[in-house]
């Protein structure tokens, strides 16, 4: 059961981390939102960030964790495009930065998996 809480209460910070770093610092993530969304990538990085900070709350909170688990699922799925375009965009920079960018698309697996089972824990 506390090794359940605890993973439950580490994806809470990740997801917290997040959002605090898409408001803190917006410019890191404007340049990655897909241009087929509309209006300007500052409105969806904030949208994201303060989607982040909620879905952690959720995870975080007992009552409420298995719907949190669902949601961060979902909001990994949905990010899945910043990530392919950061990929695309990164293609010409440095080795480092490529392997950053090439490096969040296989990440999104396991951070699905994850949430996925910290849901289904918390269901039990």
């Amino acid at each position: 059961m506390t090794e359940r809480r605890g993973e439950a209460l580490a994806l809470a910070g990740l997801l917290a981390a997040a959002g605090v770093t898409h408001l803190v610092k917006p410019g890191l993530y404007d340049p990655i939102v897909p241009r087929a969304l509309p209006g300007p990538a500052r409105f969806w990085t904030y949208a994201s960030g303060v989607a982040e900070l909620a879905v952690a709350a959720a995870v975080a909170h007992p009552r409420t964790r298995r719907r949190g688990g669902l949601a961060a699922a979902a909001l990994f799925v949905a990010v899945l495009p910043a990530n392919v375009r950061m990929a695309g965009d990164w293609r010409h920079r440095s080795p480092a930065r490529r392997a950053v960018a090439y490096g969040r698309l296989p990440a999104q697996a396991p951070l699905i998996w994850w949430a996925a089972r910290v849901a289904r824990a918390a269901g039990r």
